[in-house]
């Protein structure tokens, strides 16, 4: 059983991160135009969407006589209806998120959290419906909604590596999974074709260490996950590194076909790289556009 005053420091330092993770995340969301992610159709709304001829089975009274009078022809002044989409969140905290190489870089957990969040509040000011993937967070619209993302990802995993969680997928909804996908990828591999089956659509960011990208190891060394469950010592590093580059390149391989084969979109991310430019990766992404 954890002391008490040793919960009561771990549960004030889990909430001294959520204003800050929040303010990080409204102040990069507010870098990124907003354009429009809702599914539009004629309909009951506010909102002049276009005129089309009169038809038969149409009211007399749905005819824009203002339109009409420029022509021979009635024509009928139809709203626009936006039916808010779902877009589902899946972020990987599991302790090798918790890695940074250097001091002056973030960890892959931080980065993720912000960017998942900011995602977030983007699509929420959009107007969309925006939760978890599973059942702990269905999605909701509103300020509130965000406030309980931010506090659900500053929770951590002790597991060295997270599985992606792809129950309660709705159909037809989008989805944002963010990780280092650095685990097995079978359950990856599973939960995107569960989500392909129930017309769910999405992205993966891979977000990754420079170092865990570029291998820059040498000599003796010792290498152990973060939550050390795994570790491995050799004395010449540096005869690992093609071999380890390699196996990087075919998962990444793997991912990006995975994608391609659901009609997801993939983007591998790096922490010392503008989370503004992988933030505008996403909202494109997630608008239909290709990064």
């Amino acid at each position: 059983m954890i002391p008490a005053l040793a919960l009561r420091q771990q549960a004030e330092e889990e909430a001294a991160r959520l204003p800050a993770l929040l303010a990080r995340a409204e102040k990069l969301a507010g870098t990124v135009l907003l354009g429009e992610h809702g599914r539009r159709r004629a309909g009951q709304g506010d909102d002049f969407w276009q005129y089309r001829p009169l038809q038969p089975g149409d009211s007399r009274r749905s005819i824009d006589w203002r339109r009409s009078a420029k022509g021979d022809s009635d024509f009928v002044r139809e709203r626009e209806w936006q039916i808010a989409q779902s877009v589902l969140l899946w972020l990987d905290g599991a302790a090798s998120m918790r890695f940074s190489s250097d001091k002056n870089l973030p960890t892959k957990a931080e980065r993720a959290r912000l960017l998942t969040l900011a995602a977030a509040i983007l699509l929420i000011r959009g107007g969309e419906r925006v939760g978890l993937t599973g059942w702990t967070l269905p999605p909701r619209r509103g300020q509130e909604q965000v406030l309980r993302l931010a506090e659900a990802f500053t929770t951590d995993d002790p597991d060295d590596y997270a599985t992606p969680e792809a129950r309660g997928m709705l159909p037809h909804a989008r989805a944002i999974f963010v990780s280092d996908f650095l685990g097995n990828l079978d359950p990856v591999e599973a939960a995107l074709t569960k989500a392909a089956d129930r017309g769910v659509r999405g992205v993966m960011l891979q977000v990754l260490d420079p170092a865990e990208e570029a291998f820059p190891f040498e000599g003796r060394t010792i290498f152990e996950s973060v939550g050390k469950s795994v570790a491995h010592e050799t004395l010449k590093a540096g005869d690992l590194r093609s071999r380890y580059l390699d196996r990087l390149a075919e998962r990444k391989a793997r991912l990006d076909t995975l994608c391609r084969l659901t009609g997801w979109q993939y983007r591998c991310h790096h922490t010392n790289a503008s989370a503004q430019s992988a933030l505008l990766w996403i909202y494109r992404a997630m608008d239909g556009g290709h990064g």
